[in-house]
């Protein structure tokens, strides 16, 4: 175990940097060239930003404005005026049923509802303003460039007739319709009894909930997985840090509602809505609703209703009936949002990533490090220190420079590794008045109109970490066929030349500024910049966080660290006082007030336009930001995918983004954002990865060990054991803080080594679920809840996982702790039939006296994290490697877990690992029945690496005989572990020489 003393903390402080919260009241300031961890070009001062630059008006939100309406009072709501029968469904006229309250917004005073019956299983619904104009389309309709409708699936049939779903509606007193599940009768949404709200900034519908409710998505945040009834959902993307309850990176309006029933000798259901007998018979029923919208969202959960409000767009609502999670998922993803990339190999290794890596030669010591203490390292990553004064498209000439980095990739890359650099949504925006501030990327951006305007038609320059920048302008690009898309794409190409980088990791992208308004105009001359904040290890601010109960294990480093932040803490200018009045806005006739919606949202910032570019800025084509702010992040995440296709061609493009929408995993993974070394944040992650999950991003990780703050030993080797078993698995942490590589510390070395045996061995498993999932939208994280839709009980679980249908994870997530509670889903009665779940560690057999829904303690010292596998379950590993390639290249092995019938099943997925267009594919489906190991062929698949072993858990019995390929095994090739139940086969290699699957073979024994 290592130590830091606080001296040496300090120390280290002055050598790292990334993204940092504090703001300080102060006036512009200058300081010396050269930002920390940057080549100084000079000596010559440095402007900085007043703090005062990203300080927006007072706005109060809505929730909190003791003054605020409520429009369902004041409001007339719709009568309807017209209704038709269409080929699908039906239209209805919608008319105000009087006095427009025009509360937030100017009503509109006409509108149209239609209703389709797209699908068996999806029924849309829509309302819109009857009367659109070019001018004001924007205002309402989500452009289908932008984010698709849903396409059709072979064999959909549309129309009542074959809907599991029916639509209703009543104008008694106001318009309102109802949406019921045919087959139970059951109401999943119901206006009834609420007005409806359509004005030209805010729209409101509200549907009743039934007692009790289990609701899931909403995303992006920071919560527990079921969402509770007493939360306010705010979308709007923000670069905020993994702030609790707040609006963060990315917005996705779905959710999933799961009802649990319970039916009597008939088979008639009731609705169980505190379902805690667990001797009781239950069965569920799962829907998802959908709101296409890309508008400033705030959605109110409450215990008996669900309200909707939006700045702008329409109600275009889709109704899927699932009737279980997978099916609403997988039928989100196949017709809505899009299937999910298929990763390469490579990505599922261990990564590696730090802000403040501050030269190659830094890089290469981490690289070799990982080496000597014998972890698997994959991916190397490296934060904006390698820029050039934080640009784009330029490394540091000194520290990293091109030659070096050639060789230093080359060895790289000859070791089967690889290297992700991070690229930033903003670009610098030279000096004019200095010549050796030349930036040319920025010079043909500007050539090819590629950068968001200010209303008068000007550039509009926000200040991100270089300085003053600008933003590509996506919507432009894809409404108005500028030239951003197309620019990017050759920005990238360029630099890939200089820098052989293996994927990209996009930041920033929701998309911050660090100034209110378009700052830099004017200002050119000022730049480089620095941030209006002091950087992580700055004086003023050293990263002295570390852990909830650190005081226990390290006591007097937590005291000198508690002193040292009462005395940083003293040393900053207040904060500014709480304003006494606020800023509120009535609607103008006519007109949009973008910049102060009269409906303020509950923000994270508060103001739209602070840590943000603002509502007016505007994208060619005339379309404002204030329409399509939530979907910078989507974009460019097309565009990134669209570079990639030409840097890399014919490969599967890698990217992590931090801001997405609906639909971004057909193009990018995702990293859970800025979270702290807490453990509470390690605890969230979990939630966090199943609900995106649900939203269609199966790569999916967080930053191990903790972004922000320092860790300590206990909680990192927590958490890289726990972050094994997510797919995309990446240590990284802020600058200023400790080092947290999983070698710093022998005990997390350790604990490292042990889950990542556990992981790689696993590669098979892992790679094959995210094939499923590209190809029909299943899942790869789940929730037991999924996989379990008929235990009431596990509607909450989120401190336990399933990675696929076949790994169950129970990690410690408490501090001191030697043990944790956990359950098994699916076991019977003592002596009945259920569920087998065997420990991974000695495949024994562990849950024969446990009950339904029993919380049993579990051992977890440091060092171990509880894993099981499902009793009917098959699944291909390999022998663990250093990298990927290594691992590939080992034998293969099978472990069979049977079920209480002796029969197990599984698949395998094999190509070649890269490709965008599938090479070598095969499938190899898995069978176990009446003693018989076999398997059957999609294909012939190009994989000749022999089975070296084969481990059959549960087989009660020891065997007379077992056959390979017709041939007798006698017991030098297999044992058999009576007390465990555990049969192990082992040498198998030379009885099947030429390959695991090229040839047909079964495994018999009697």
């Amino acid at each position: 175990m290592v130590l830091f003393s606080l001296t040496s903390l300090l120390l280290l402080t002055g050598l790292h940097l990334h993204v940092a919260s504090g703001q300080h009241d102060q006036p512009a300031v200058t300081r010396p060239s050269g930002q920390p961890g940057q080549t100084a070009a000079g000596q010559a001062p440095v402007f900085t930003l007043p703090s005062s630059a990203d300080v927006g008006k007072p706005v109060l939100p809505n929730i909190k404005d003791p003054k605020a309406v409520d429009a369902q009072v004041v409001c007339p709501g719709y009568t309807v005026s017209h209704s038709r029968e269409t080929e699908t469904g039906f239209a209805l006229n919608l008319d105000l049923a009087g006095p427009a309250c025009n509360v937030y917004g100017n009503d509109v005073e006409h509108l149209a509802l239609s209703v389709e019956y797209q699908t068996d299983d999806r029924v849309h619904v829509e309302i819109r303003p009857r009367y659109i104009r070019p001018q004001n389309e924007s205002w309402f309709l989500l452009p289908e460039e932008l984010v698709p409708r849903p396409s059709h699936r072979p064999g959909d049939q549309g129309g009542y007739a074959h809907s599991d779903l029916a639509v209703t509606w009543s104008h008694d007193p106001t318009f309102s319709f109802s949406v019921t599940r045919k087959e139970t009768g059951d109401t999943l949404f119901s206006t009834k009894g609420k007005v409806l709200v359509y004005e030209d900034q805010f729209i409101e519908f509200v549907s009743s909930l039934p007692e009790n409710y289990n609701l899931y998505g909403l995303g992006e945040v920071i919560h527990g997985f079921r969402l509770g009834n007493n939360l306010t959902r705010t979308l709007f993307a923000a670069d905020v840090g993994d702030k609790i309850d707040a609006n963060i990176y990315g917005s996705h309006p779905i959710y999933l509602d799961t009802r649990y029933f319970t039916a009597d000798h008939q088979g008639k259901l009731t609705h169980a809505p505190k379902a805690t007998d667990k001797t009781a018979k239950y069965v569920s029923y799962t829907h998802g609703v959908f709101l296409r919208n890309a508008h400033a969202h705030e959605i109110l959960l409450q215990p008996s209703d669900i309200t909707w409000r939006t700045l702008g767009g329409s109600v275009d609502l889709y109704f899927y009936s699932g009737p279980k999670a997978e099916d609403v998922t997988a039928a989100y993803q196949q017709t809505m949002v899009g299937l999910p990339a298929m990763q390469q190999y490579w990505t599922l290794g261990f990564h590696q990533c730090r802000w403040g890596y501050d030269s190659w030669a830094a890089v290469q010591e981490v690289v070799d490090n990982f080496a000597k203490f014998e972890i698997p390292l994959e991916t190397i990553w490296t934060d904006i220190d390698y820029m050039k004064q934080y640009r784009n498209f330029e490394n540091d000439p000194v520290r990293f420079n091109y030659h070096e980095g050639a060789e230093f990739l080359a060895k790289l890359h000859a070791n089967h590794q690889h290297y992700v650099p991070i690229v930033d949504s903003a670009i610098y925006a030279p000096n004019p008045e200095n010549p050796r501030d030349a930036y040319p990327p920025y010079d043909r951006g500007v050539k090819a109109n590629a950068f968001v305007l200010n209303p008068d038609g000007s550039i509009y320059y926000g200040a991100v970490w270089p300085g003053y920048a600008v933003f590509p302008d996506w919507v432009g690009a894809v409404l108005n066929g500028t030239g951003a898309i197309d620019w990017w794409i050759d920005e990238l190409s360029r630099w890939s030349e200089k820098v052989a980088f293996d994927g990209l990791w996009i930041d920033m992208s929701e998309v911050a500024s660090f100034c209110v308004g378009s700052c830099g105009t004017g200002n050119l001359t000022l730049n480089p910049a620095h941030p209006p904040f002091e950087l992580p290890g700055e004086p003023g601010n050293l990263v002295l966080q570390y852990p909830e109960g650190f005081q226990h294990t390290n006591s007097s480093e937590a005291a000198a660290a508690s002193s040292a932040s009462h005395k940083q803490d003293a040393g900053k200018q207040p904060a500014a006082a709480t304003p006494t009045s606020h800023y509120r806005t009535t609607p103008t006739p006519g007109v949009r007030n973008v910049d102060w919606p009269p409906y303020a949202i509950n923000n994270f910032h508060g103001d739209l336009a602070v840590h943000a570019i603002s509502p007016n800025a505007t994208h060619h084509g005339g379309y404002l930001e204030y329409d399509f702010h939530n979907l910078f992040g989507h974009q460019i995440l097309n565009a990134t995918y669209q570079a990639l296709l030409k840097v890399s061609e014919g490969k599967r493009p890698f990217i992590i983004g931090r801001s997405t929408f609906a639909g971004s995993g057909k193009w990018a993974g995702h990293w859970g954002g800025d979270n702290e070394a807490l453990w509470a944040h390690m605890s969230f992650s979990i939630p966090q990865a199943l609900s995106f999950s649900l939203f269609g991003v199966p790569m999916f990780g967080v930053d191990t060990c903790g972004f922000g703050g320092n860790t300590d030993y206990e909680l990192c080797a927590r958490w890289m054991q726990l972050g094994a078993f997510f797919p995309f698995y990446r240590n990284h942490n802020i600058l200023g803080a400790l080092p947290q590589e999983p070698y710093v510390w022998d005990s997390v070395a350790r604990a490292t080594r042990t889950a990542m045996r556990i992981r790689y061995a696993l590669l098979p498993y892992l790679y094959t679920l995210l094939a499923r999932a590209s190809r029909d939208g299943s899942t790869v994280m789940r929730a037991l809840a999924w996989e379990f839709p008929n235990e009431p009980w596990l509607a909450g679980a989120d401190r336990q996982f399933m990675l696929g249908s076949a790994i169950m994870v129970t990690p410690c997530l408490e501090q001191g702790a030697s043990t944790v509670g956990g359950v098994f889903p699916g076991v019977g009665e003592e002596g009945g039939e259920g569920t087998i779940w065997y420990d991974w560690y000695t495949s024994a057999a562990v849950t024969a006296h446990v009950k339904p829904g029993q919380n049993v303690t579990i051992d977890a010292p440091l060092g171990h994290i509880p894993v099981y596998v499902r009793g009917g379950s098959v699944i291909a590993i390999k022998e663990p490697g250093m990298t990927t390639t290594e691992t590939r290249m080992n034998p293969w092995g099978l472990l069979v877990a049977l079920d209480q019938h002796g029969c197990a099943q599984g698949e395998l997925y094999l190509d070649d690992g890269e490709s965008l267009q599938r090479r070598d594919e095969a499938w190899v489906q898995f069978s176990v029945a009446n003693s018989t190991l076999s398997f059957d062929l999609s294909a012939e698949p190009n994989d000749h690496r022999a089975i070296g072993n084969i481990t059959i858990m549960g087989l009660k019995k020891r065997p007379e005989w077992m056959q390979l390929r017709t041939m007798d095994l006698d017991d030098a090739y297999w044992e058999y572990d009576e007390e465990r139940a555990v049969l192990c086969l082992h040498g198998l290699s030379d009885l099947i020489p030429i390959g695991a699957w090229p040839t047909r073979w079964s495994l018999e024994w009697e």
